[in-house]
């Protein structure tokens, strides 16, 4: 089995079409089958289903093509570090995280532009769930979470402590309440995130222990649009203090301090622990230390242990 003939086998399956796929690899049809047919051989499998016409995977063409996927991004890999052995002269950063975890990423990104202008950066928005998968499948070199991960499988590195925070409108009768009770907050609509995460799970406990209601009467899909409706005068929201902390400067929002809803986050860089960075990735892991030592709390680093 040759990284050519997956290839080649990637592409059949991605066209769905051994015409197509000869095209886009500027090969001839029968070439391209010959191919497929040296592939199924070394395998002792057929690949793709001949009576279906539409390029479709037999079950062992599923299977394979996982691999291949995870083969050929090990070969991009592969290049990418030889090329990026030239002083960071070129090269591109692949980072993950979520809509939430993206804001601490902004400052760490502009200082590492600051220092390496040459080297491209790339930061998919990814479940912070999907994110552990993500890296074993070498889809990206490091993540943004707000968990720890297997340890055995992840290196982890602390780098941000944020907190929950209770915001409302300027005009909001809680805006100059001052401290509030979280039994101050039962008759309150709540501006909530619709995605299930243990942070919700939290909030709802913590209601649930007060025994005061939780009214989650609008479910928005981005903390982005929960500002701004709560900006515009529509009920409460609870959000990292990350993804506020321009509007609560700016006083578009105000905070309102819960004594009872004290809930901290650790925002963490992950990467496989048995892997090896490219050199784009460390140097970024460079700069967000320097960043902490510059900046100082929220912002810190502390590579945790495995045990």
């Amino acid at each position: 089995m040759e990284l050519s003939q997956l290839e080649t086998f990637l592409a059949v399956a991605e066209e769905r079409s051994f015409s197509r796929a000869a095209t886009r690899l500027h090969r001839t049809q029968p070439a391209v089958s010959q191919v497929i047919r040296k592939l199924e051989e070394s395998v002792g499998e057929i690949l793709f289903d001949r009576a279906a016409r539409d390029g479709s995977l037999t079950a062992a063409g599923e299977l394979l093509r996982d691999y291949a996927l995870r083969l050929m991004a090990l070969r991009r890999e592969a290049s990418s570090a030889l090329g990026e052995l030239k002083n960071l002269e070129r090269g591109r950063l692949q980072l993950a995280a979520n809509e939430y975890t993206c804001a601490y990423l902004l400052p760490a990104v502009d200082a590492f532009r600051r220092v390496h202008p040459q080297i491209g950066v790339t930061v998919q928005r990814t479940l912070a769930s999907k994110i552990p998968d993500g890296l074993n499948l070498h889809s990206f070199e490091l993540g943004v979470v707000s968990f720890r991960p297997d340890p055995a499988l992840f290196r982890t590195i602390a780098v941000y402590s944020d907190s929950l925070v209770l915001v409302a409108g300027r005009q909001h009768p809680l805006a100059k309440a001052g401290r509030v009770s979280i039994a101050d907050l039962g008759r309150e609509a709540f501006i909530a995130h619709n995605v299930t995460s243990p942070l919700r799970r939290k909030v709802i406990e913590a209601f649930q222990r007060h025994r005061t209601p939780l009214n989650m009467d609008i479910e928005l899909p981005t903390i982005e649009a929960i500002k701004r409706f709560v900006a515009m005068g529509n009920g409460v929201a609870l959000v990292p203090h990350l993804t506020v902390a321009h509007e609560l400067e700016t006083g578009e929002l105000a905070e309102i301090p819960v004594a009872e809803l004290d809930i901290k986050r650790v925002l963490r860089l992950a990467h496989r622990r048995h892997g090896t960075l490219s050199q784009a990735a460390r140097a970024f892991l460079r700069t967000v230390r320097d960043l902490a030592r510059e900046q100082g709390p929220p912002f810190y680093y502390h590579v945790e242990k495995a045990g």
